[in-house]
């Protein structure tokens, strides 16, 4: 019989009858006739299997190829046997290394895919696809000087290998390298122009080079090219054109975006950014849960810990990249100072840059350790935080700016809580907890936040009492006029919104001689500004701009205006507190989601409760009011500063002494077994 066709039926019949051998044999030669033809293939491979006998190196390398049709055919589970199979039979040969690889990444496999990676790396070192798809899951696993290497080696090897460059500028943007970054990125727009992931790349250099305008052009011709996901691209391009202020056409921007995240078809939209639209609680949640999920996609938790024993002292880890100048550090270093140390250990786990500054000095000093976890993977740190036996870690960052979720996403510690620097649901089933109070997060708020919430009786946020406050400058140098009503709004500029602006434009015609005191930010920004207040029927001179000050001047500044304006539907925060602490009343409407009900949590915990309203209609007649009634708004400042020594938004030890009660009532829940539930932390 010398027909591919008779030779296969024949084949089969053997195997069916228990002819193995034979089976084996007429399989083979099949293939002689027919090379790579499947079923003989098929029929080839299960006789060997009943036979507990390896194929030859031909035949192992032609079962890694079928598993590899099988992946592309979305047939994991039969391509990963195929794929074992193939690597028992011939485990020194490269290529079955890589392909079994490939099939692991796109199960979310990562760190055994780089196993297998390294392995293919070893066994073929000129094969540049090996380095660089090493290269590119080590830096999904957040280990980003392995990666550096391998992807050298990759673009040394294949100076054509685009995807090489496109991951190595991405490894270069991580490790601090921002003119590396763009280097690979241009390369592979060089190779590539029409490389959409390129583009959008360059525009987070561009970003955090705080270059917005080239960042939105950057991010406008990812966009026009297409994206398998767009909505992160789509979610920075709204971001920069807030921080802009370039309103014209962010509308229909913001409405594909809310759609986006509506409908499913984005993981990465930032959750950050997302708040911004105001689209409301149960939406951020189903955007922080798909970003959650997409950040954290290649991480495998470390074993879980049994429930712990009662303790009376626990070691509470907080976790941050921003122990330098900056909003959170300056919110917590007294607090920090200030736990009991009989209650609690306190270590401080950073994974920001160091600025050699007086505030990362003091931080050091106030924790009990200070672990720079800066160069470590995510996985070493988690493992760090694991070995350190923390009882509860706290993540202070959320999706704020640098954040990395994928460390508390290996379970590090057996209770996991964030507080103070994300102003919403992680979105996360690795976080147990949010801090917040019954403001920022009431009872109804629950079915729409992942974590179990802890309200604290106070205030949620923390503050440093040993601010100091320079002398008050005089308006003139302000650029203020000598008279005329302050109205303020030191938030940065992506929070103001063509709403909340109208409001402002018509406090300005109500209120004759006044004006609206603002952050400098871009330039641009400035001009639209000026350019919506013409339009608007307001002389463009009543906006003054203040530039970024020292913490003590900025503070001191604060006394010069009269009246703070909140924005919405994300407002103050560290800036509200800022304000109040220097004497300056704020006006906040009170939001439906946590970011926009921090100014109202914090003006409660001042004693000045009405001055969080429920609408923009209240807010506008309570500013017009308070314009036109100095008496009233002197009397408000009195109260204010009469409260700087009473009021609870100022008593750090209350909030020390109300956290660790906290952390002994989440340990408790966890000792006993339990799962996390929310509760309301008793005032002491």
């Amino acid at each position: 019989m010398t027909d591919a066709a008779g030779l296969l039926a024949a084949a089969d019949a053997d195997r069916r009858a228990g002819r193995l051998d034979a089976a084996v044999a007429g399989y083979r030669r099949v293939l002689a006739l027919a090379p790579g033809q499947g079923m003989a293939l098929a029929g080839l491979f299960a006789a060997l299997d009943a036979l507990d006998r390896p194929g030859a190196p031909e035949e192992a390398v032609a079962r890694s190829n079928r598993a590899e049709a099988l992946r592309r055919q979305g047939q994991l589970d039969l391509a990963e046997a195929e794929h074992r199979a193939a690597l028992a039979w011939l485990p020194d040969f490269g290529g079955v290394r890589f392909n079994y690889a490939v099939l692991l990444h796109a199960r979310g496999r990562t760190a055994e895919a780089a196993e297998q990676y390294r392995a293919a790396v070893r066994l073929m070192p000129a094969f540049a696809p090996a380095h660089s798809n090493l290269g590119a899951v080590l830096k999904e696993l957040g280990r980003h000087g392995e990666a550096l290497g391998a992807l050298r080696e990759a673009v040394r090897l294949a100076p054509d290998l685009l995807a090489a460059w496109l991951n190595l500028g991405a490894v270069l943007k991580e490790l601090g390298d921002p003119a590396g970054a763009a280097t690979g990125f241009r390369a592979a727009l060089a190779l590539n122009p029409a490389l959409a992931e390129a583009h959008a790349n360059l525009g987070q250099l561009c970003r955090e080079a705080g270059d917005p305008p080239a960042a939105a052009a950057a991010f406008e011709r990812a966009l026009a090219i297409g994206l398998p996901d767009a909505g992160g691209v789509l979610a920075q391009l709204v971001q920069q054109r807030r921080h802009l202020c370039r309103w014209d056409g962010l509308s229909a921007l913001s409405a594909r975006l809310v759609r986006a995240v509506a409908d499913g078809t984005t993981q990465q939209a930032h959750p950050w950014i997302f708040l911004g639209e105001g689209a409301g609680p149960a939406a951020e949640l189903t955007c922080a849960r798909r970003y959650t999920a997409w950040r954290t996609r290649s991480v495998t938790p470390l074993p879980p810990l049994p429930p712990g024993a009662a303790k009376p002292r626990l070691r509470i880890g907080y976790l941050s990249a921003d122990y330098h100048e900056h909003a959170t550090a300056l919110l917590i270093a007294e607090l920090i100072e200030r736990h009991d140390r009989a209650r609690v250990e306190v270590v401080g786990y950073s994974y920001g840059p160091d600025d050699g500054g007086a505030l990362r000095a003091r931080l050091r000093r106030g924790f009990d350790r200070f672990v720079d976890l800066a160069l470590e993977p995510h996985a070493a740190a988690a493992r760090r935080i694991r070995a350190d036996g923390v009882d509860i870690l706290v993540d202070l960052k959320g999706h704020t700016q640098g954040a990395r979720p994928e460390i508390p996403a290996f379970r590090p510690a057996p209770v996991q809580a964030h507080w103070l620097g994300y102003p919403g649901s992680m979105g996360a089933d690795f976080i147990d907890y949010v801090i917040a109070d019954a403001v920022t997060a009431p009872a109804a708020l629950q079915p729409h936040v992942a974590e179990r919430i802890v309200r604290l009786p106070g205030c949620y946020q923390p503050n440093d009492r040993t601010r100091l406050i320079a002398g008050t400058p005089s308006r003139a140098a302000c650029g203020l006029p000598a008279q005329g009503f302050v109205f303020c709004c030191f938030n940065a500029a992506y929070k103001i919104n063509a709403a909340i602006y109208a409001v402002w434009m018509r406090l300005l015609t109500a209120v004759p001689g006044s004006v609206l005191w603002l952050l400098e930010g871009h330039p641009e920004a400035a001009a639209n500004l000026r350019c919506e207040a013409a339009a608007r029927g307001v002389d463009p001179a009543r906006l003054v701009f203040s530039p970024r000050l020292p913490p003590a001047e900025y503070l001191a500044r604060c006394r010069l205006a009269d009246l703070f304006l909140d924005t919405l539907p994300v407002g103050a925060h560290t800036t509200a507190s800022d304000a109040l602490w220097a004497g300056l009343p704020v006006l906040t409407v009170r939001g439906d989601a946590f970011a926009g009900r921090v100014g109202a949590s914090l003006l409660r915990a001042v004693g000045l409760p009405e001055l969080a309203v429920e609408s923009l209609d209240a807010y506008e007649a309570a500013a017009l009011r308070l314009a036109a009634d100095p008496a009233a708004l002197a009397a408000i400042k009195e109260r204010l500063a009469a409260g700087r020594e009473s009021a609870i938004l100022w008593d750090t030890d209350r909030l020390a002494r109300d956290l660790e009660r906290a952390y002994a009532a989440l340990w408790a829940i966890h000792a006993a077994g339990e799962p996390p539930r929310a509760i309301d932390v008793p005032d002491a």
